[in-house]
Formats: structure tokens, C-alpha cells, sequence
């Protein structure tokens, strides 16, 4: 069966600085018309940064949607062109002040393919030491130490509710049992 949707014509609802809003008009797998909403996004990082004594490096960081503070691995949007691996290894510095001698690739995460295309690129970093922050002129947040049992626990009891840590928590955690990391 035929599932591909044919882009007949692009709309350009809104263009912002982060992202921008489409209402295309399609052709559906059997001939009919509709259009589709969405988000076009550069695309993201998450790196979860795991210490020698198996603790996650995480940020605390108010997000205005939700009008709360949020606990979050250190993650970032990619600048256009920018390699997503880059990308990682800059957003760890800039947040937490720390570079890694060694990364793992997690793979990539579609955090809501109903309306948006954005691709979130997921990073291990560990073998880490301590450079010094980087934060944006607007960004304001506050580093803390989980040990990774405690980190799952918390995914699992809906304190952590951030999509991309808790994949990248789980993903890690899982690693560690298959003793894949280190």
C-alpha cells in the first residue's frame, strides 16, 4: 500500500527566529486534496553527560510553555548547517562547562512527528573535565549531579518529564547493564 503524501504546494503561515509555521496543501495516497500543518525546526541536541561515578550532569532551566522550571540534560537547537556532533560537544560546554574525551551516538528522536520535523540528535559524553560555562545572554540555569539508578527512577516516577532525557536517560541506563559504555 501507498502511504506517501505528494507535496502539491508550500505555505509559509509564519517565519520566526527558531522556527517556522506551514500549512501545505497535499495529494493523499488515494488522489484526494488536504493540507498539513506544521513546525520546521533546525533540529536539536541532547547530550547526557555521565561522570566516573555514574552520575548525570543535568540542568535545571525555567521553560516559558510550561511556565516552569524543568530538569533537563544539557541540549541545544542546531544553528542551520551545523553538524548535530558539534553541535553536542558545544552545548555541553556552554552549559555545564565540561568537554569529554569519549562520545557515544544514541541516535536520533522525532519528538512529535504529528506537527513538527524537528530531528533530535542524542550523544553519551563521558571521560569528562571541567572547562568553564558558556551560557547565552538569555539562558539561565542551574547544574546538578543525579546518579543514574536515581536519574531512571525519576523518569519512571513522572518527575522527569522532559521527552529527549528521558529517552537519552533510558537509552544510557540501558547501555550500562550491557556494559556497552566505559
Amino acid at each position: 500500500m501507498d502511504l506517501i503524501e505528494k507535496t502539491v504546494k508550500e505555505n509559509i503561515v509564519y517565519e520566526g527566529k527558531i522556527l517556522t509555521l506551514r500549512r501545505d496543501d497535499i495529494e493523499l495516497p488515494n488522489g484526494k486534496s488536504a493540507t498539513r500543518e506544521f513546525v520546521v525546526h533546525t533540529g536539536g541536541v541532547c547530550v547526557a553527560p555521565l561522570t566516573d561515578e555514574n552520575e548525570l550532569i543535568f540542568v535545571k532551566q525555567f521553560r516559558y510553555p510550561y511556565g516552569k522550571v524543568i530538569l533537563e540534560l544539557p541540549a541545544g537547537k542546531l544553528e542551520k548547517g551545523e553538524d548535530a556532533f558539534d553541535a553536542g560537544v558545544r552545548e555541553l560546554e556552554e552549559e555545564t562547562g565540561l568537554v569529554a574525551d569519549k562520545y557515544y551516538n544514541c541516535g536520533v528522536a522525532y519528538p512529535s512527528p504529528g506537527y513538527t520535523g524537528e530531528s533530535l540528535y542524542l550523544y553519551i559524553a563521558y571521560g569528562l573535565h571541567k572547562t568553564h560555562m558558556h551560557l547565552d545572554e538569555d539562558e539561565f540555569l542551574e547544574v546538578v549531579k543525579i546518579p543514574v539508578d536515581e536519574a531512571v527512577k525519576m523518569v519512571m516516577n513522572d518527575e522527569i518529564n522532559d521527552a529527549k532525557t528521558q529517552i537519552l536517560v533510558l537509552k544510557l541506563s540501558n547501555l550500562l547493564k550491557e556494559g556497552l559504555l566505559k
